[in-house]
């Protein structure tokens, strides 16, 4: 079972989402995407939230409101950090989750703790949290499957840009080629032009003479 929640606090909407357990957790490190921003309360047990950014965005350019949005979240979803104030929620983009054999169900570390970031939270704010549970769906999904067609999706779109980008270069070529060509024919009638000038010219002096 996979919750998932909506927030347009900031205008734009986002998908926010987190297991029911640590076995569902398992599976949503396994097939999480690119675009996904893991959220985990710092140092104590809680919820994996995820926020799936938006296409074009980075971690860096989240806005704050969404941010703590998934910080209130995480929280709200932690036995201990529920009750407590002033703690610390920690985020890393998805390829920054870190798992290895012996590591416990559910458990994960950063392959670089420079790409972890965190935020500050100072209480739990109800307001919020209850916003984002009216927005509450429970799924089933195939996170396998959708994993695998949003590769595919990425895979032909890459296809279809590399395409694109070889018939440009093609038509820039065309288009070169063209315009030397123009420029050859431009040349020689030039010069075709000014030896008929000269030609005449030469016939104009001699007839010049024979006239004096």
């Amino acid at each position: 079972m996979v919750f998932f929640f909506t927030s347009i606090i900031s205008g734009s909407s986002y998908v926010i989402y987190m297991g029911l357990d640590k076995y569902e957790n398992e599976n949503l490190i396994k097939y999480g995407w690119p675009e996904d921003v893991w959220f985990h309360v710092d140092k104590l047990s809680s919820a994996h939230v995820y926020l799936r950014l938006n296409k074009g965005q980075t971690i860096e350019n989240i806005p704050d409101s969404v941010l703590m949005d998934c910080a209130q979240l995480v929280k709200a979803n932690s036995i201990q950090g529920n009750k407590t104030n002033n703690l610390q929620v920690v985020y890393t983009p998805w390829a920054n989750l870190k798992k290895t054999g012996n590591m416990a169900v559910g458990q994960i570390g950063f392959h670089k703790q420079k790409n972890v970031k965190t935020i500050w939270v100072e209480k739990r704010v109800n307001e919020t949290v209850n916003r984002l549970n009216k927005t509450k769906e429970e799924k089933i999904p195939d996170l396998q499957q959708e994993k695998e067609d949003r590769d595919r999706e990425e895979r032909n779109e890459s296809k279809k840009a590399y395409k694109e980008k070889l018939q440009k270069e093609k038509e820039e070529m065309e288009k070169m080629k063209e315009e030397k060509k123009l420029k050859c024919y431009t040349s020689l009638f030039e010069n075709a032009e000014m030896t008929s000038n000269y030609k005449s010219n030469q016939d104009n002096d001699s007839d010049s003479d024979d006239f004096m």
